[in-house]
């Protein structure tokens, strides 16, 4: 049995509901398939305010996702590098933003997934769960639908102008874009996870942060969902992956035993004992790239596309945004306004560039801290960086991340992560020092600057119709974004 659409999105996560649901709002014709059945338990529960007051309001659903009732997040708070005590992030990133957009949520992922599904079917998307997608399809070179198995069982085709693969770490369609994927060893980590029921919260008006520490074997993290449930894990090296398989929740306890800050938040709490948080879980938390994302009628998104590791939340950031890029380059090429190359190129380099970012950020954040005695974090140093990815990664900046000049050689890009540890490393001893700065030095070093630019300019697409400055090209014809965020004009 065969149908005609015009999108086809595999997977109905946040980066698949979003692609259907920004496709739908143009009117054309779109069916999402997802092989589960929501709401379904997934990992990745604390966001950044671009998803919560950009992304979610060009998509139509913000007011809806801030009437849950989730946990309102005001930033981070970290035991991390020099300072003994912990230490405050804010989103306060912009005055240019106002103060109800300079938070975000920690969210059930089981519900904010499927408040986004939902939205998805109500714009006109065609979703159809328990579907899993076989293959896809090709004529030539182009990939023009899908095979899959519809809930009764029936195997069914569709064809589409366009199919975006947003199935997650475990898609079996990614090998058609881009080959094989490219693993990084400086972020080869294991996570091991699971939930207490309660747990003490963090001083107001901080009681909703993630809480991120720092120990022997690696870090930890806390995340306040309810008064009755956090959401607690351990990202630890390979090392460890023996002792976390024998015994899962033994090692996970011991994790925690091992982390004072986190264990006196959680002495005498009960471990949940409710599905699905009674389990203890196990990730291999490897940080991946593609190097392609994109192939003539397929795109991947999300962590089908790329993953990198978790401790500044933007899982859901880079998977939602990646998707709209998808979805403008879809909707673009369907109007006729932008050719399709042209299109998903501009796709492909700011998803690049927005994952690049992170990837510097997140070098030069792990090298700050200062455990050197233990095996975990002596390897986590600029100087540890393997030459070999380095120059895997200054292949995927492709002179948009980290600025033009630091990717130029693998040589200066070394140079530019142990600038950007020191300047960073800097600014939270100043931001610890006991006369508080009026202004949040960390918003003066060039790392976190580039880092959340994509994310502010995001809210002001959402808020103001478009960024309120222009942003820095990294090619001379960049694309303009559309007032409605959905697409791009020449």
């Amino acid at each position: 049995m065969t149908s005609d659409y015009d999108l086809i999105v595999v997977g109905g996560g946040p980066a698949g509901s979003t692609a259907a649901t920004a496709v739908a709002l143009r009117g054309h014709r779109v069916l999402l398939l997802e092989r589960e059945t929501f709401p379904r338990y997934q990992i990745g529960e604390s966001l950044l305010p671009a998803t919560v007051h950009g992304l979610c309001r060009i998509l139509g659903v913000a007011d809806e996702v801030a009437e849950a009732g989730f946990t309102l997040k005001r930033g981070g708070t970290l035991r991390w590098g020099s300072a003994p005590e912990p230490w405050q992030f804010s989103f306060a990133m912009t005055p240019r933003l106002p103060e109800p957009t300079a938070t975000a949520f920690q969210v059930e992922r089981s519900r904010f997934d499927e408040i986004l599904l939902r939205n998805a079917e109500r714009v006109g998307a065609e979703v159809r769960e328990g579907s899993p997608v076989r293959r896809v399809l090709t004529e030539g070179e182009r990939v023009h639908g899908v095979e899959y198995t519809d809930r009764d069982g029936t195997t069914r085709t569709a064809h589409a102008r366009y199919v975006i693969d947003a199935s997650g770490n475990t898609s079996r369609l990614h090998g058609k874009v881009g080959g094989a994927r490219v693993y990084s060893d400086f972020f080869r980590n294991l996570a091991v996870f699971g939930y207490y029921a309660g747990g003490r919260r963090l001083p107001e008006p901080n009681s909703g942060n993630i809480f991120c520490a720092a120990f022997d074997a690696g870090w930890l993290w806390y995340i306040p969902l309810r008064d009755d449930l956090t959401s607690v894990g351990a990202v630890i090296s390979p090392e460890h992956y023996a002792a976390v398989q024998q015994d899962p929740r033994a090692a996970w306890q011991d994790m925690i035993k091992a982390c004072p800050q986190v264990a006196r938040l959680l002495t005498d709490v009960p471990v949940a004992t409710d599905q699905p948080y009674d389990q203890v879980r196990v990730r291999k938390d490897y940080s991946y790239w593609k190097t392609s994302l994109w192939t003539p009628g397929m795109a991947l998104v999300g962590d089908a596309a790329c993953f990198v590791d978790p401790v500044l939340s933007s899982g859901v950031h880079l998977a939602t945004y990646g998707a709209l890029l998808a979805a403008r380059a879809v909707n673009s090429a369907l109007d006729g306004s932008v050719p399709e190359e042209r299109g998903f190129a501009e796709f492909e380099a700011r998803y690049r560039r927005e994952y690049g970012v992170f990837y510097d950020f997140l070098i030069a954040f792990y090298d700050m801290e200062r455990n050197e005695d233990s095996y975990f974090w002596a390897a986590k140093k600029v100087t540890e960086v393997d030459i070999d990815e380095v120059a895997a990664f200054a292949e995927l900046a492709g002179g948009v991340a980290s600025g033009d000049e630091a990717v130029g050689a693998t040589g200066r890009l070394g140079t530019y992560w142990s600038a950007a540890a020191a300047e960073l490393d800097a600014a939270v001893d100043h931001l610890t020092a006991p006369d508080e700065p009026r202004t949040n030095p960390l918003l003066t070093t060039e790392v976190v600057t580039n880092t959340f630019r994509t994310g502010n300019a995001l809210q002001e697409q959402a808020l103001y119709g478009g960024p309120l400055d222009a942003p820095a090209s990294p090619t001379p014809d960049t694309l303009t974004v559309t007032e409605d965020g959905l697409s791009w004009v020449m």
